[in-house]
């Protein structure tokens, strides 16, 4: 690929975490071609400290590699004032110079590893002062969170629609780039073994679990404004049950399948004043034990209120109003200080309409398809089947395939996808403002019932699976979470 990479926060965390050793793994594939980076960033550095920042952040992600200085020696850095116009034209003159020097066509990525707040900003500069007249492609790369609700989104959605096209707007969820999440259209779509039974008549519930066994870190003054509701549910939750729920492409294009996604964003049932407390439940962690060690509770975190009303965990039934999907609950639950760190999809089918098979008197156990997204890969399927040297006896088999070992060495890390679709210019795997409005539309209405009433917070422990709200969401319905740590991949 051949382009010009600015990095917009290039002194960041996300910066020196993701981005460069993404680039990095990038480059050792020799997928980059001709290819430069500027840093860009309000800390005064010269050259040399930043590719040794660079060279350091890839080390730390990666080891030591041979190559790192002929890596390295493709990056630049430029001081930079967002919010000054002779800041943009200095970088415009020396991003015209680097293009000549390594011949880049004047094609330009412009990656805004920022806080929201800039996204707009940096966008109207971008145009005004001249960074995206150039010769070839221009595409902007935005972080979540893309506004706080709908209006917001709106707001900043026209300020940069006013410099970039809605194809030139990548808008990343770092869930897209992670290989179980892509893998869930091939599952649906190359076998025929689930797409016929993939409808209302024979699957029962579906069950989405995105738990983290963290708190929020240093990250209090953001989630105090956000909450798990924005932070996970508006984006890689919604963004998974579009994917599990959309109706077939015509086509593997860009445009087909983000079509049939919006669909599925135009069928979810509106919930919205007092229903919201029947499809959905808020929680909000206290003080517990995780890894043997005490944890505090939410509200005694750094740069948190004493009386927070902010939600640290959020489950829910989401129900999709159409053909396929009428009368099938989606839950999900996402939530920090839990039990087990684990991202989970569990397709359960429904029962036989007749048992013949006992296991010592209890009924058989449903037939499941868990995707398994992290921190283990892979997919297992749950059967019935005799029991050896038994009579008829029946019991639980899985059949897994566990995305680890020789068949998935060097995995490409989700970040490292999506900055290389970027470049071939394929935004499959990136949010339509389409999405990014139907979500808001959807999160705001939940917002708002529960924005002013208090509610009972701490109201589950730190190293638990959540409120028991959350299991009796999926008991009035005859279901149950399935727990994460029953439903691993087998890895062989």
């Amino acid at each position: 690929m051949t382009s010009l990479i600015m990095i917009f926060g290039a002194t960041g965390d996300l910066a020196k975490r993701k981005l460069f050793p993404s680039l990095y793994r990038l480059f050792s594939r020799n997928r980059l071609e001709k290819f430069a980076v500027i840093g860009v960033a309000r800390r005064s550095l010269t050259n040399d400290e930043f590719q040794q920042s660079v060279k350091e952040s890839v080390r730390s992600a990666l080891g030591n590699k041979d190559n790192l200085d002929e890596f390295v020696s493709h990056f630049y850095y430029q001081s930079h004032d967002v919010a000054d116009s002779s800041s943009y034209v200095s970088l415009r003159k020396f991003a015209n110079q680097i293009d000549t020097n390594y011949d880049l066509e004047g094609n330009r990525i412009f990656y805004l590893a920022m806080a929201p707040e800039f996204f707009g900003p940096i966008a109207l500069h971008l145009k005004s002062d001249g960074l995206t007249d150039v010769t070839g492609y221009k595409r902007l790369v935005i972080e979540k969170p893309f506004g706080h609700d709908l209006e917001s989104a709106k707001e900043l959605n026209k300020q940069i629609r006013s410099a970039f096209s809605e194809k030139e707007v990548y808008r990343i969820d770092h869930y897209l780039g992670k290989e179980m999440v892509r893998n869930i259209e091939v599952i649906r779509f190359a076998n025929a073994i689930f797409e016929p039974l993939w409808n209302n008549r024979y699957i029962s519930n579906i069950q989405i679990t995105s738990s983290e066994t963290l708190g929020v870190e240093e990250r209090g003054r953001y989630y105090e404004t956000s909450g798990a509701l924005r932070d996970m549910l508006q984006n890689h939750m919604m963004q998974m049950v579009a994917l599990l729920a959309m109706e077939p492409p015509i086509k593997l294009t860009t445009d087909e399948i983000r079509s049939e996604k919006v669909r599925v964003f135009r069928a979810l049932r509106t919930v919205e004043g007092e229903e919201v407390n029947q499809y959905f439940v808020r929680g909000q962690y206290g003080e517990g034990t995780i890894d043997d060690v005490q944890v505090p509770k939410y509200r005694d975190e750094p740069m948190v209120d004493e009386q927070s009303n902010t939600e640290t965990f959020v489950a829910g039934k989401i129900m999709i109003d159409n053909f396929r999907w009428a009368g099938v609950p989606f839950y999900i639950r996402t939530g920090k200080r839990m039990a087990a760190k684990s991202t989970k999809i569990v397709i359960q089918f429904k029962d036989i309409p007749m048992n013949l098979y006992y296991q010592t008197d209890k009924m058989l156990n449903p037939n499941l398809l868990v995707i398994h997204i992290q921190p283990e890969e892979g997919i297992t399927l749950h059967l019935n089947a005799k029991k050896a040297g038994g009579h008829l006896d029946a019991q639980e088999v899985k059949l897994s395939f566990a995305n680890t070992g020789i068949h998935a060495m060097n995995t490409p890390e989700g970040y490292e996808k999506l900055l290389y679709d970027c470049m071939r210019g394929d935004a499959t795997n990136f949010t339509h403002w389409d999405e990014v409005a139907y979500s808001w539309a959807f999160v705001d209405r939940i917002s708002a019932a529960w924005q002013q009433p208090m509610a009972t917070f701490p109201n589950y422990p730190a190293g638990s699976m959540g409120p028991q709200e959350a299991d009796e969401l999926l008991e009035k319905d005859g279901f149950f979470w399935w727990p994460v740590s029953d439903l691993e991949v087998d890895v062989c």
